[in-house]
């Protein structure tokens, strides 16, 4: 430093000149200007740093520097993730680029106003006024609790999920809890946030080539918003679950990965310490805390299914590894049924359709084979026709008499003996509730070695939160069979005693 600007910075008064480098250092780091700004936004609370607000604040940074376009962020709540996003991001924005325009919504226009009345207030405040506002000002004739502007032309704007957009553009789209925790089992509610997401909100940018979309939420349902934009691809994905699993340890492009090693270490444990979590487990039961805490749309051990209660079957010559338990399969069933579970439609995005061969050996039940694709009506009538030329014992051939079902069985009346009809009683939940005992007792057997077996099982543990159901519904459908079966041969022994 040469003299001159030593003289130049001794001449300023102390407190002017450390609120001026203050400020700029909060102008060049995000999470600095977190911290200076937390007093003011939230007074009544002390801020509890964790590694995970490091995590939102680079992430956030990035976005605001164009290294990320498309940010998908997962995290629990309780962890300020609406205070960092549309609270103190959009002011620190402007503290850089006053002209930046915002929208921001969330499930509920209430909570989208309450996030912009908080920015509102920390960009009217003294510190805020005094640190960054350089040749620019908040409009008086726009400024209401929803949308507010300043005399760059900067604005942000507060909108709802499912509300209307037209005539807003922004450089940036953000959006804070799409879904309603209480609609995450809502097809309707579900398909309503992702429509209006890819019609409306998603695409209203300034600049598709240099605008920016943030999309932070708690993960409810595979379907979720969320689950749609991953599978899309071309996002960012940063994903932070309450307890740490190794197997699912999230890495993004900045150079950010998960900092912890031990299988269930926790995200935050100042503010949520294990008795907390454990709480909070009981309160959500388990398949809310895996989407809400986990970010896993279903247990780590499934829900009706839990992965650990299907037990296995081998033949005579396959190879069992040491340490595996498999039972050998039987010689004879004393039954033995297909069931079908059809699609809706005949086209490459329907829903899959699942055909299972299955044995039943006194109390134990046995998944034999089972033919899975996405197809269209001829196709499972072909499909159908060589299961049962595979399998002629399985006399029984159980197929639900809905979607392409009704048609099946009218085609193949003529040609096949034991097409059965099935109207199934109750929802999918009630008789998949109905049959898990079975599962959870060991009485279920599925193939050691069928290439389609860890499928079947994800698929499972996921239900009723998963993508896809026909599997579960092939297996309900089977079982409830055998079970009445069973229970009409057991009512005639006694009558006959």
């Amino acid at each position: 430093m040469s003299s001159c600007d030593s003289t130049a910075r001794s001449s300023l008064p102390a407190p002017h000149r450390l609120a001026d480098i203050d400020a700029e250092l909060a102008r060049r780091s995000f999470k600095v200007f977190v911290q200076q700004a937390w007093p003011i936004v939230e007074p009544a609370a002390a801020l509890i740093w964790g590694p995970h607000m490091d995590a939102l604040c680079d992430h956030l940074q990035a976005v605001a520097e164009g290294r990320i376009h498309n940010l998908l962020i997962n995290i629990p709540p309780g962890h300020s993730k609406s205070l960092v996003v549309a609270v103190l991001w959009p002011a620190w924005i402007w503290a850089r680029r006053p002209e930046w325009r915002g929208l921001f919504s969330s499930y509920a226009g209430d909570l989208a106003i309450r996030d912009s009345v908080k920015c509102r207030a920390l960009v009217e405040d003294e510190w805020y006024r005094g640190s960054f506002m350089r040749g620019w000002d908040l409009s008086s004739d726009q400024n209401v609790k929803s949308y507010f502007q300043n005399t760059r032309m900067g604005f942000r704007a507060a909108l709802s999920v499912g509300g209307k957009t037209t005539g807003f553009r922004g450089d940036a789209v953000v959006v804070d809890d799409p879904l309603n925790a209480v609609d995450a089992h809502s097809k309707a509610s579900r398909d309503a946030a992702i429509r209006w997401f890819d019609q409306a909100m998603g695409n209203r940018l300034n600049d598709l080539r240099k605008g920016v979309r943030v999309v932070i939420m708690q993960r409810l349902h595979q379907e979720d918003l969320s689950g749609h934009l991953l599978e899309a691809g071309g996002w960012d994905h940063l994903c932070l679950p309450s307890e740490f699993d190794p197997r699912r340890r999230c890495a993004t492009n900045i150079g950010w990965k998960d900092w912890r090693e031990q299988p269930g270490e926790l995200l935050f444990p100042e503010l949520f310490p294990a008795d907390v979590v454990a709480a909070e487990k009981r309160r959500l039961g388990a398949l809310g805390f895996a989407g809400q805490h986990q970010q896993r749309p279903s247990p780590a051990e499934g829900n009706l299914f839990r992965r650990s209660w299907w037990r296995r079957w081998h033949r005579a010559e396959e190879f069992v590894p040491e340490g595996v338990e498999s039972r050998l399969l039987p010689e004879k069933f004393d039954d033995m049924l297909i069931s079908v579970d059809c699609a809706f439609k005949d086209t490459s995005t329907s829903d899959f359709v699942a055909m299972g061969v299955w044995g039943r050996s006194g109390p134990d039940r046995f998944l034999l084979d089972q033919v899975r694709a996405r197809m269209g009506f001829s196709e499972t009538v072909k499909a159908l026709l060589g299961l049962i030329g595979k399998h002629p014992r399985a006399r029984a051939r159980l197929i639900e008499d809905k979607a392409n079902g009704s048609a099946v069985i009218d085609v193949l009346r003529r040609r096949v003996t034991g097409l059965i009809a099935v109207n199934p009683e109750g929802g999918k939940e009630s008789r998949a509730a109905a049959v898990s005992p079975e599962v959870e007792s060991g009485n279920v057997f599925i193939p050691l070695h069928a290439d389609w077996v860890s499928d079947f099982v994800e698929e499972h543990a996921s239900f009723p939160t998963g993508a896809n159901d026909d599997q579960v519904d092939q297996t309900t459908q089977a079982l409830l069979r055998f079970s009445r079966a069973r229970s009409g041969a057991a009512a005639t022994e006694a009558l006959a005693t």
